[in-house]
């Protein structure tokens, strides 16, 4: 493991986090794929499974997406029942320093992992498996939730970033030309 992690090390900028937001991802998958084959207990599968898959969610919505892309939601209901999504960014300065291969990382193993539910759960329907669609359908619903919640994130991001980028650099030209016009 520590091998691993100095070879992750070497590319990324964060890579306990990087390791963490794989190996929960992975944890359920894996326990879920081979406890099919392996265990003949439902309750024991589904329990771990979808704690695992529980654990991943928390760590990818409050900790590897704060730090490997910059990034926080979540989902407030207003005095009025409504539903609020509140997100929280890095300024866009901090933003545009975060690490390309730690951003991708954590992307593609988002969507991937979403790709994986849907698999497997063609496969629970294929086998007429409907107790296993369940485990499947509660993995999947979280993978789902931190997809749309990152990607409205992200977006709300972009347009912080732009918006800094425009006033940087209209504050820069309006400083050169302050500079140019009184000779400073």
């Amino acid at each position: 493991m520590f091998l691993l992690l100095q070879m992750v090390g070497e590319n990324y900028a964060n890579p306990k986090t990087c390791f963490f937001h794989v190996l929960f991802k992975a944890g359920a998958l894996a326990f879920y794929i081979l406890s099919a084959l392996f265990v003949n207990n439902f309750v024991i599968i589904f329990v771990i499974t979808v704690l695992l898959a529980a654990l991943d969610f928390w760590v990818v919505k409050n900790v590897s997406g704060r730090i490997l892309v910059g990034l926080r939601w979540w989902n407030e209901i207003d005095d009025e029942g409504n539903s609020v999504w509140k997100f929280e960014c890095l300024d866009g300065e901090s933003l545009a320093r975060m690490n390309k291969k730690d951003s991708w990382l954590f992307w593609w193993t988002l969507y991937l992992t979403a790709a994986a539910w849907i698999v497997l759960g063609i496969f629970s329907l294929i086998r007429l498996h409907a107790d296993y669609l369940l485990v499947v359908g509660v993995c999947l619903s979280l993978s789902i939730a931190n997809i749309v919640g990152f990607t409205k994130c992200n977006k709300d991001a972009k347009k912080n970033v732009a918006d800094w980028t425009r006033t940087t650099l209209l504050s820069s030209g309006v400083r050169s030309t302050i500079q140019s016009a009184f000779g400073v």
